[in-house]
């Protein structure tokens, strides 16, 4: 199972519950009233692609796959649908960029991890889970509360710290946060901390102004060492569905983003969305989160996904 022991992959399964209902159940549906692979057939699983937010590119491609697939195994009968889309599904998040443990640290420390996204998509409390895992692996972890925009932001946080067992710097309400990040970084190569978490004010993707803000932090780290930050996180609340991928284009161009976190999965009907952003986006979904407990960020494995969206 790769990265998800039995546990996690449980965890995964139970929370891909609605999206499976909406793609694999009614395909098995579709399936129980067709004989053949035929063009009528792909045009239903195209129509149920389309439904469950994968979008229209990215259902093209499955389905154009799905087709040559069937041609060149000889498949024709319906039963066998679901293995061809599994494998096409498959191949859409392969890449190297997808095998590696997202958990990994640089040699460097601290490693300095950048977490954006707009407000409401579960930034904070992803970044309590992600402190979590770094600190049960071992880790001394510094938060850097960077969100001084928000008034509740420091205190929100400061409760995500100490259930992780992170530490957190702040400063007053306002403060310039490029300041709040830097002073975090000086603060963990003298506490030998190492990792870094810097959390950043939720805000519009179409926000210019906020953006800039957002560029500016990635400048001052940056002086700091040409390498920081070492990964930044775009936190997407999986039920947005096609906005998300809007969310990615704007906050890759503004700060380079690395990695996805896909936030509220266990909630949604719309998880289809991780294949159309690895389609669309090329970035790679780093992590999932499964639930509101503390230990429900789940390194994100593609292999895994597929099978526990076609499990039973």
């Amino acid at each position: 199972m790769g990265l998800l022991d039995k546990l996690g992959f449980g965890r995964l399964k139970e929370g891909l519950a609605r999206t499976r209902e909406g793609i694999v159940e009614r395909v098995s549906r579709i399936v129980s009233t067709r004989r053949t692979i035929d063009e009528e057939l792909l045009a239903e699983l195209e129509e149920i692609l389309i439904g469950a937010d994968i979008g229209l590119e990215t259902t093209g491609a499955i389905i154009d796959g799905v087709r040559r697939r069937a041609k060149e195994k000889g498949f024709t009968d319906s039963d066998q649908l679901n293995e061809l889309l599994k494998e096409q599904m498959r191949a859409l998040l392969a890449g190297a960029d997808t095998q590696a443990d997202p958990l990994a640290l640089p040699a460097d420390r601290p490693a300095v991890i950048m977490v954006v996204g707009i407000n409401g998509v579960g930034k904070t409390t992803t970044i309590g889970k992600l402190a979590h895992e770094h600190v049960r692996k071992g880790g001394r972890v510094i938060i850097a509360a960077a969100d001084t925009f928000r008034a509740a932001a420091n205190e929100q946080l400061e409760i995500w710290a100490g259930r992780a067992g992170a530490e957190i710097i702040h400063q007053k309400h306002g403060a310039d946060p490029a300041a709040v990040a830097y002073d975090s970084v000086h603060a963990a190569i003298a506490r030998k901390a190492d990792v870094v978490i810097v959390d950043t004010a939720g805000r519009l993707h179409t926000k210019v102004n906020l953006m800039e803000e957002l560029k500016k932090i990635r400048r001052v780290l940056q002086k700091l060492s040409p390498a920081m930050p070492h990964e930044v996180l775009l936190v997407i609340d999986a039920s947005t569905g096609q906005n998300g991928i809007q969310q990615a284009k704007q906050f890759s161009a503004a700060v380079g983003v690395t990695g996805l976190v896909l936030t509220k999965l266990d909630g949604t009907a719309k998880g289809g969305i991780v294949l159309a952003i690895r389609q669309t986006m090329n970035l790679p979904v780093k992590f999932v989160g499964v639930g509101e407990g503390i230990g429900d960020l789940q390194p994100f494995d593609p292999e895994a996904f597929v099978d526990a969206l076609f499990a039973r």
